[in-house]
């Protein structure tokens, strides 16, 4: 088993909740991981990329290759077209549709949107509408762990009991937003992918 994953999103958005998540599922399942995080700017606003590796067998370089990337997850669709040199010609986008504009010259969203729609493998959902309908706007990065769980080669069950673990200590209603959120962006994800 392997799993090349790019995480992209802005600060503030929940991407590293979404590599704590998935991390702590893999190890459950006795795999190895390696992350490497980098952050455009300390505080909320500037870009955030995470390279996340998940393998059965060692890890030697916690840095994915141009072209090898397995999964791009998103939480802003900027981001996503962004990171498309690193991913695998089979390799699968997860995205957010909805914009987090912090630039001033950000695209225009109907070019952004018309090239995620041309990507020959991709997910691509409005987490935040999604979130504010099922669980609660603050789990949007939630609904994008949900819609990516499918393509992660890891049980969905483990990665609920990742939720649970990382968010125990916020109280049970809290373990309960984010589960509803994960299983939201889970069966969008596997209705996307069944047509």
């Amino acid at each position: 088993m392997k799993r090349d994953i790019i995480l992209s999103g802005v600060g503030g958005q929940g991407i590293l909740s979404i590599a704590t998540v998935i991390g702590r599922a893999a190890l459950t399942e006795g795999l190895n991981i390696k992350q490497a995080e980098v952050h455009g700017m300390s505080q909320r606003g500037g870009d955030v990329q995470s390279n996340l590796r998940i393998s059965s067998a060692p890890i030697l370089s916690d840095l994915i290759p141009r072209g090898g990337a397995d999964l791009i997850v998103s939480l802003e669709p900027m981001e996503a077209l962004r990171y498309l040199p690193w991913l695998a010609a089979d390799g699968w986008v997860i995205t957010n549709t909805a914009p987090l504009v912090n630039i001033p010259n950000y695209p225009d969203m109907e070019a952004v949107r018309r090239e995620l729609d041309a990507l020959p493998h991709a997910v691509v959902l409005d987490v935040d509408a999604i979130a504010r309908e099922e669980a609660s706007p603050r789990a949007a990065n939630i609904v994008l762990l949900g819609a990516a769980a499918p393509f992660l080669d890891i049980e969905a069950e483990k990665l609920e009991q990742g939720i649970r673990d990382i968010f125990a200590r916020k109280g049970e209603a809290i373990v309960e937003t984010n589960l509803a959120a994960f299983r939201a962006g889970y069966r969008y994800a596997q209705k996307q992918t069944q047509r």
